[in-house]
């Protein structure tokens, strides 16, 4: 079985600079690398089950290596929190992957950069696509997001997220964290507690908190409706951008991201093709063998 290995890179920020956590997979002499970025209040061990495929894949079909890096974003994880809460945003979180896709280039030429970005993660990827940049994203899988996201979701946001809890075990941060994950799909007790095992820290005291900075919750309870819109807007422009093979795994219960939108993200811009899961909201975990070959198909892999 594969074990990731946990580095770091500083990153700047305006107060100064910042370390921000990565989880990798696979040979570091690999020059295939696959970039795996979560969701908003997520982190980089979520893909467990997708890198090890990944990397099994290549291995067995006797490919050349693949490398798999799991960044936790700032803020999360095991990554620093940002001394201004107002730094969590796309901007930053983009800056911080151009750091880190530069320093792994400098470690090992990086010959195809392919990208998995589960929504948060995946508004990073659109983001990181549409550049010129030195090693450029060559496949880009969307997990449940694109350009428009709902207000209603927003709105939701705004309920929960800064909410660390206090729990007295990992399970019951796992049952509490189910209460509001339930859209993620059908999961057997023992794969949700293996999902939510590293989405809490110890506290001194011997209880259990969420992960990530509760400070999160500022620039998102800041946004009003009139800015979303403009940042739909503005994200339409950079998908438009986009020309590299896209993949849109969309949950067909998403109330992140309609089927409306999802039909215009394969008529304009990267074109993406979608991929729709029944029974599943937002967002697919990407842990189950149906998803898993979604993406390993997309970046032609074999099973």
């Amino acid at each position: 079985m594969f074990v990731p290995v946990l580095d770091f890179v500083a990153c700047p920020d305006p107060q100064g600079s910042h370390r921000m956590a990565y989880w990798s997979w696979g040979e570091k002499s690999a020059a295939h690398v696959v970039f795996c970025v979560h969701g908003l209040t997520r982190q980089g061990r979520d893909f467990d089950l997708l890198a090890q495929a990944l990397v099994a894949s290549a291995k067995n079909a006797d490919l050349p290596a693949i490398r798999v890096i799991c960044p936790d974003v700032v803020g999360r994880g095991k990554s620093d929190w940002l001394q201004d809460p107002l730094g969590y945003q796309f901007p930053q979180y983009a800056a911080d992957m151009a750091v880190l896709l530069q320093s792994l280039n400098t470690q090992r030429a990086i010959e195809r950069l392919d990208w998995v970005g589960t929504s948060m993660g995946g508004v990073i990827g659109m983001l990181m696509a549409a550049q010129k940049l030195p090693v450029p994203v060559q496949h880009l899988v969307l997990n449940d997001i694109g350009p428009p996201v709902s207000w209603k979701s927003i709105l939701n946001m705004k309920t929960y997220v800064g909410e660390l809890g206090k729990f007295q075990t990992v399970q019951d941060a796992a049952n509490a964290m189910w209460q509001i994950s339930k859209s993620f799909g059908s999961h057997t007790s023992e794969e949700w507690l293996a999902l939510s095992q590293n989405m809490v820290r110890r506290l001194e005291d011997g209880t259990y908190c969420l992960h990530y900075d509760p400070q999160l919750r500022v620039p998102i309870r800041a946004l009003t409706e009139e800015q979303a819109k403009a940042g739909e807007a503005t994200l339409w422009q950079i998908y438009d951008l986009i020309q590299c093979p896209t993949l849109l795994i969309r949950g067909a219960e998403s109330e992140l991201l309609s089927a409306a939108a999802a039909l215009e993200m394969t008529q304009r811009g990267a074109r993406a093709q979608v991929a729709t899961l029944p029974g599943v909201g937002h967002a697919p975990t990407l842990t189950h063998q149906d998803q898993i070959d979604i993406v390993r198909q997309f970046l032609g892999l074999p099973a």
